[in-house]
This record gives C-alpha cells, sequence and structure tokens, in this order.
C-alpha cells in the first residue's frame, strides 16, 4: 500500500494533477469513467461485427472509439459542450443500430442493409414479433427495445460527459495526439494482414457502404427504366396467345423459402429427399407426370414479392426502387396474358393481414387474403393457415365454383420461420372443412423463443416444414390435378444465410406436374428433366424469363 500510494503521488508530481488525498481519488473516478466511456463506445461499434459472427471478437478494438473519446477531451469546458457530447453520445447509437439492422439483414436475407431502402422493413418486424409472439409480448417487447435505447443514450452521454471536465493543457494535448494515432491507426492498420484482425473501423466502413449504396440507388430508376424499354410490355398481338394450354387449369404455387439448399445440403437432403422420391411414387402411382428444374430468386430469406413480381412481369425486381415502379407503370404481366386468354385469374395469399393495393395493381380477378378465406383453424405462430388447407380452399372454394379455366397463384406459408409446430398431413381432406380440424395442433411443437436458441434444432425444423411442405403439395396433386391441370410448384426463394450458409446460390427448385404430358413437353425442352429432382448440372435461368419463354412456349397453334 506504501508503494502505491508513493507511486501515485509521482504520477501526480510529474503530471500535475494529484493522484492522492480527495483530489486524487476524483481524479481516479475521472479516469475509470473515462475507461468505462471508452469500452461502452467500442462495444456499441463493435456489437454488430460480434452479432454477425456470432461470437464476441476479435476484432477488439474500433478505431472511431478511440478518436470519439480522445476528440471529447479537447472539447473546452463551456455549455455547448454539453450538447456537442449528447448528440455525440446519439450519434454513436445511431450508428451502432444501423450496424445491427445491417447484421440482421445479412444474416437473414443475404445481403448488406440499404437504408435508403429499407427502413420501411422495420414495420416487416412488428409484424413478424406478433404473429410470433402476439400482440401484447410484441408491444412489450417494442416499449422495452426502446426504453433499452433510450437508457443506453443516456449512459453513453452522461460517460461521454465526464471524459472532458477538468482537463490540464497537458491532458488537452495528449488527447490530441491520440486522435493523431488513432486517424493513423485508422487509415493504415485496419488494411495491414497482421492488425484487421483485431482493430477494425466498422463506423467509417458503415457509412462509406451507404453511402455508395445511395449513389448506385439514384441510378436504379435510369437502370430500370431502361430494362422496361428492352422488354416486352404487351402479348396482345401474339398469335394464338396461350392457345396450347387449350383451356386448362393453371396454378402457379410458391412454397416459402424452398430453396435448392433442402436438396443439396447434407443436413436436410435425407429428409427432404426422402419426400421428393415419395413424390415420384405418388405422382407415378396417379397416372400423372413430373418434371423438375431450378430457376433463380432475386432474394434470399425473404421479401417473396420480388420473386413473384419478377416471374409475373418477366423483369429482374431485386429491390424496392424497381418493384415499385413495376406497379407505378402499369405494366402488363402474366396476369394479363391470362385474362386476355379467357383465364378467371385469382391470387390466394393467406399471409396476407394488411390492405393489399399491390394486389389491386396486378389486376386479378379476384384476390383472397387471409380475412376473406374461410378459416376457422388456429394461426400457427407467424403461419395464418396451414398448406393443406390452402390448397383445399383453392379446389373446394375456387376451382368448383369457376366455369372458366383458371390461373391462380398460392402463397404457400407452412414452411416460413419459426417453423414450429411441424403439422401432419391428412389423409382425409374431405373432413378438412374450415380448418377447425387443425385445432389439435394450437399450442403444439416448441415455442420460437425456445426453439431459436438452439440453431441446429431451428435447421432440423427448417427441413421438416420443407419436407411437410411438399407432402402437402404432392397430397394435392394426386387426388385434383389431372390431364386439364398444369400445377407448377416452385420455392419463392432460399432460407436465409443462416439455414443455408454464407454464398449459396440463390436458386429454387421448380416441379411441375399434369396428367398430360404434352404439357410437359416445352419445360423439357427448357431443360428440365422428369422425376422430382432437378438435374444438378443445368444452369438455371432467372424468375425473369419465366414470363416471356411461358408464353412462347404455349402460344400459336
Amino acid at each position: 500500500m506504501r508503494f502505491q500510494g508513493v507511486l501515485r503521488g509521482q504520477i501526480g508530481a510529474r503530471f500535475g494533477a494529484g493522484f492522492a488525498g480527495p483530489d486524487g481519488q476524483r481524479t481516479w473516478a475521472r479516469l475509470l469513467r473515462l475507461l468505462a466511456a471508452l469500452i461502452l463506445v467500442n462495444g456499441l461499434l463493435l456489437a454488430p461485427s460480434w452479432a454477425l459472427a456470432g461470437r464476441i471478437g476479435p476484432p477488439w478494438f474500433a478505431v472511431e472509439a478511440g478518436i470519439v473519446v480522445a476528440a471529447l477531451l479537447m472539447l473546452p469546458a463551456r455549455r455547448w459542450t454539453l450538447g456537442a457530447t449528447v448528440a455525440t453520445a446519439a450519434v454513436v447509437l445511431l450508428v451502432a443500430l444501423a450496424g445491427l439492422g445491417d447484421a440482421a439483414l445479412r444474416l437473414s436475407l443475404g445481403r448488406p442493409a440499404n437504408i435508403y431502402l429499407d427502413l420501411w422493413l422495420l414495420l416487416s418486424v412488428r409484424d413478424l414479433l406478433v404473429g410470433t409472439l402476439g400482440s401484447v409480448i410484441a408491444v412489450v417487447v417494442i416499449v422495452l427495445t426502446l426504453v433499452a435505447v433510450a437508457l443506453i443514450t443516456l449512459l453513453v452521454g452522461f460517460l461521454l460527459a465526464t471524459v472532458q471536465r477538468e482537463r490540464t493543457a497537458l491532458g488537452t494535448r495528449l488527447s490530441g495526439l491520440a486522435v493523431v494515432v488513432l486517424v493513423g491507426v485508422g487509415l493504415v492498420g485496419t488494411r495491414m494482414p497482421g492488425m484487421v484482425r483485431y482493430v477494425d473501423a466498422p463506423a467509417v466502413r458503415l457509412v462509406f457502404g451507404q453511402a455508395r449504396m445511395f449513389i448506385r440507388m439514384m441510378g436504379e430508376r435510369d437502370r430500370f427504366a431502361d430494362a422496361l424499354s428492352r422488354s416486352p410490355d404487351s402479348y396482345a398481338e401474339l398469335p394464338g396467345l396461350l392457345a396450347k394450354l387449350e383451356g386448362r387449369d393453371v396454378i402457379l404455387g410458391f412454397i416459402e423459402s424452398y430453396g435448392m439448399t433442402a436438396l443439396g445440403d447434407p443436413r436436410y437432403a435425407p429428409v427432404v429427399g426422402a419426400r421428393l422420391d415419395d413424390l415420384n411414387a405418388r405422382i407415378a402411382a396417379a397416372g400423372l407426370h413430373l418434371v423438375s428444374g431450378a430457376l433463380v430468386a432475386p432474394t434470399q430469406g425473404g421479401q417473396s414479392w420480388f420473386s413473384h413480381g419478377s416471374l409475373l412481369s418477366g423483369l429482374w425486381l431485386d429491390n424496392q426502387i424497381r418493384y415499385d415502379m413495376l406497379l407505378a407503370e402499369g405494366r402488363e404481366t402474366l396476369i394479363d396474358d391470362f385474362r386476355r386468354a379467357g383465364h378467371r385469374t385469382v391470387a390466394v395469399m393467406p399471409a396476407i393481414i394488411m390492405p393489399w393495393p399491390e394486389g389491386q395493381r396486378f389486376g386479378y380477378d379476384e384476390i383472397f387474403v387471409r380475412k376473406d378465406i374461410d378459416y376457422a383453424g388456429p394461426s400457427l405462430n407467424w403461419v395464418t393457415m396451414p398448406d393443406q388447407f390452402t390448397w383445399s380452399y383453392l379446389q373446394k372454394s375456387i376451382r368448383d365454383n369457376g366455369a372458366r379455366p383458371l390461373f391462380a397463384e398460392l402463397g404457400l406459408i407452412s414452411s416460413h420461420a419459426p417453423w414450429t409446430p411441424i403439422l401432419s398431413v391428412l389423409d382425409d381432406w374431405e373432413g378438412i372443412g374450415d380448418g377447425r380440424i387443425f385445432g389439435e395442433w394450437a399450442g403444439a411443437g416448441e415455442r420460437p423463443e425456445d426453439l431459436w436458441l438452439d440453431t441446429d434444432r431451428v435447421r432440423e425444423q427448417y427441413a421438416l416444414s420443407i419436407e411437410y411442405a411438399v407432402h402437402a403439395m404432392a397430397a394435392y396433386a394426386e387426388r385434383y390435378v389431372d390431364d386439364r391441370t398444369l400445377l407448377i410448384a416452385l420455392g419463392d426463394h432460399q432460407p436465409a444465410p443462416l439455414i443455408t450458409g454464407d454464398n449459396a446460390p440463390w436458386s429454387v427448385p421448380v416441379h411441375v406436374i399434369s396428367g398430360d404430358p404434352s404439357l410437359l413437353a416445352p419445360f423439357l425442352e427448357w431443360g428440365f428433366i422428369e422425376g422430382a429432382w432437378p438435374d444438378p448440372q443445368l444452369e438455371p435461368l432467372g424468375m425473369d424469363y419465366f414470363r416471356d419463354w411461358f408464353i412462347q412456349a404455349y402460344s400459336g397453334r
């Protein structure tokens, strides 16, 4: 203890601060607060990197944290400095939240955030919380999150405010030197292979990345306008528009999160592959025919409307600007083509619980969203109704009640996260009725908040949910598909990188079923092969190729 007292006295004498006695205790307290400020700011700025990596560190040091703390030490003790400190705390937290949003989108959608386009996705997060946790708990989670953000802002502001009080001239000069050194570390160290593992500049990287995206988005409208000018809008003058269908029903079913990963990844292939083999057997036993292939989706992990819009319009829609421009331009789509060919056009979208003006814009003859569908069974976390009920509703309420040939687009959502509970496909389709029969699964399965604590269990559940979705589709096909039906079932996109791993291709399986083999011949010419397994050697085209190819293949005399 005596040695520590002597040491403190020597340090205090050298730096003119005095670390002994009451003044020395206050000095030590200020140093501890300064260290706490540095640790907290550093942790906030590095939190997105740690979240993305799934672990804490490395990197261990954010250059901007040192610059912020050292720069505040250089400010004079004036009234306006308090405002500057609070503003700095708010900016630090804002950058941290933006970084966490970026990490969340990389993990869920396989792409970086684009603040210019993605802020509205916060509404989707709210809807997902409500669907998964219920309205009351979701509101509590949102309120607690906002309170936590406010408290962290106040804490950062308090700690930063204390670091710039009662400084010495030497302290100010040392702070200035620290800023220069840290800027140098940021410019050089983060580019040195030996240091980049431990030192990062996350705020600078985020800001510059968003600036580049903003600049690119400024030219996106011109690029898409050019794509519009080079793509055919209407096929009204095409001889024999869709005449080769000869008035058959065409059903287009998008299976949620059904990507090629489910077929090729050894973690999922045993479960999903067995179901594909069963699909082959069922289709053959029913006297039907099946071919399969693949297409590339414009999105991963979510934003399914980009896939729906790309396939229907024949335009590549991989961001909201393009999607909005498609709607605003009044372009024709596959829906207009089918209507012009005499089909009744219907959309069945059980996942949509809010007003859907986009559906009106696409021009379906009839739209069935959640409120329009007579379903009396339970909601299953985010899933409003199981796929088997959606298929049953399509048959009994739409196909059996229409005189004209049908074009129906379905959004099949049982394989949407959180992938719990997993249902069984019922043999008694006549007993499905209004869905009350699914009441036995109300509250069944693991709670999402428990399941998602175990990544391996999440992946197991994903495979089971895809197995169920394919099973339900197969069971529908063997009962209700005939030689007057062309059923096209495909994935809307790959699941999140948590399931696929990094850098997985964005391709999805496509299965085409009919009782008339001549209806499948164009798909075989396109590169599809017989059976439930797509050709792994086939280089798939994007979903935007589908409309033009389909119209050309099935038109003429």
